[in-house]
């Protein structure tokens, strides 16, 4: 194939993309309804529950909001197929891991609910460490510019 005729993209890409789309998406709604929880939500958590999220610093919002928000951007460019789609998934996954440490250091996963946060943890984990590699690799191959 010539170098001069576009490479045509591969269907994953288009399923990969938009259903991690979906996903971020989900993930935005959750951080959203967290940040804007009413009183009658928080005063209905668990003391335990209520005590940390009060404890919780601006910057792991920060990271929180980095890696929820930079992973629906980072899934639009893999769909436009521009390269800092890879890069910006490192990010959100750094952004990740700094909330994931952030969580184990102050033990909200022996939280009521917590293994559940921590199942929840590991998979957002994974599928953002597997965009990562996928949109690095669709990259490599050209198919990101």
């Amino acid at each position: 194939m010539s170098d001069s005729i576009e490479k045509k993209t591969p269907i994953h890409l288009w399923v990969i993309g938009g259903l991690g789309l979906v996903w971020n998406l989900l993930g935005g709604m959750n951080y959203y309804m967290t940040q804007t929880m009413g009183v009658e939500a928080f005063a209905e958590l668990d003391d335990g529950m209520r005590a940390y999220m009060e404890s919780i610093p601006a910057w792991f919002d920060a990271a929180w909001a980095i890696a929820v928000w930079g992973s629906v951007v980072a899934c639009i460019f893999l769909l436009l197929r521009k390269a800092w789609a890879g890069p910006l998934f490192l990010v959100c996954l750094f952004s990740q891991a700094l909330c994931v440490v952030y969580a184990i250091m102050h033990n909200a996963y022996s939280l009521p609910g917590g293994m559940l946060m921590l199942i929840i943890s590991a998979l957002v984990f994974g599928i953002a460490l597997g965009l990562w590699l996928y949109a690095r690799g669709m990259a490599k191959k050209g198919f990101l510019t």
